[in-house]
């Protein structure tokens, strides 16, 4: 079957976006199928749907590079809103623990919709919250709550499996065995994941944070990604009280003991926030090309702090733009996080 071709023409300006940056003044923009094949003025070719971007400005989709999508449903709580990470965390925790699947479909909807509505035609998730009692098949609800908005959806396998009364933070309700996790990842690789060009769906392997999760977990976590093919995504060093933990209770700062897992090598992993990264830290992670998901909003929102992005962007680190979840965002807004 021939792909449907599509031509937005006559744009105000064409952002590009390739090396060279070029804006092209009243461009074209022509579509095959899952793939744009020009851009110019004047393209003279035929397609079976046109539409006139005159007084638009036509730019790339974006792309959200971290996100927690059943947040959507707890966003604007009067209890959160001058909270800090820590103490933000143990309350919601109280409601996420009653997550089900039907709360995971809307949620994700609603989330991907407001993303769409501003721009974005890529978004990852991070979903680490599995009620023991009703966590179903969380993944897969929200790969086909992506799939019915028709849009590209690369989510992550979070998991938890260090709960309060192993030292962690999260309630012992919402971790789970880690013989499980694994096995869940697994499957979930073999269903959904798809390497091949223009995929619209891809898995990536996510335990939550050093404080949620044990080493030995980091440390499969990494071994089968490399056996399996998919990406590692985590938070680190989102905050001081991070910071802190990781020296007091790990006895290193937060890039050392991921690096002492496997996690910072090969291009492999991209990390949510890193606020508390120095320079030294920075050099390897623009050798390893290790990736950091920017939360602008989020991190002003939970008075983080912010994020070393000029250091990064000079130390050749690759930096993606993420909303966060909702919950310490109050939005899935891509273009108020460009605003920051």
């Amino acid at each position: 079957m021939k792909d449907k071709t599509l031509l937005i023409k006559n744009a105000l300006t064409l952002a590009t976006m390739d090396a060279a940056g070029r804006e092209i003044k009243g461009g074209d923009v022509y579509i095959e199928g899952p793939e744009i094949k020009k851009v110019g003025k004047n393209l003279k070719v035929k397609a079976d749907t046109v539409i006139d971007a005159s007084n638009c400005v036509v730019v790339p989709g974006f792309v959200n590079t971290h996100h927690h999508l059943y947040q959507t449903l707890t966003r604007n709580l009067p209890a959160v809103q001058d909270a800090k990470l820590f103490d933000w965390l143990v309350y919601l925790y109280e409601i996420w623990r009653r997550l089900d699947p039907e709360a995971v479909y809307a949620s994700t909807q609603a989330g991907l919709g407001e993303l769409l509505l501003t721009g974005c035609t890529t978004s990852t998730d991070h979903l680490y919250v599995f009620p023991k009692k009703n966590s179903g098949f969380f993944i897969d609800t929200q790969i086909e709550a992506a799939k019915e908005l028709g849009m590209r959806f690369h989510p992550t396998r979070g998991s938890m499996s260090r709960g309060r009364s192993k030292g962690g933070l999260p309630p012992d309700a919402v971790v789970q065995n880690e013989d499980f996790i694994m096995k869940d990842c697994e499957r979930l690789v073999r269903k959904y994941h798809d390497d091949k060009k223009f995929a619209m769906t891809r898995i990536a392997l996510a335990p939550c944070s050093p404080f949620s999760v044990t080493t030995e977990l980091l440390k499969i976590t990494a071994e089968m990604a490399g056996k399996w093919g998919v990406r590692m995504h985590t938070h680190l060093a989102e905050t001081k009280d991070e910071d802190d933990f990781c020296l007091k209770t790990l006895k290193m700062r937060p890039l050392e003991y991921m690096e002492s897992v496997g996690w910072v090598s090969e291009g492999n992993a991209w990390f949510a926030h890193c606020v508390y990264i120095n320079e030294k830290e920075a050099k390897k992670m623009g050798r390893t090309q290790t990736g950091v998901a920017h939360c602008p909003c989020s991190n002003l929102r939970l008075g983080s702090g912010i994020a070393p992005i000029r250091m990064f962007l000079d130390n050749k680190v690759p930096v993606g733009l993420a909303v966060d979840g909702s919950a310490s965002n109050d939005a899935s807004d891509m273009l108020g996080e460009l605003r920051q």
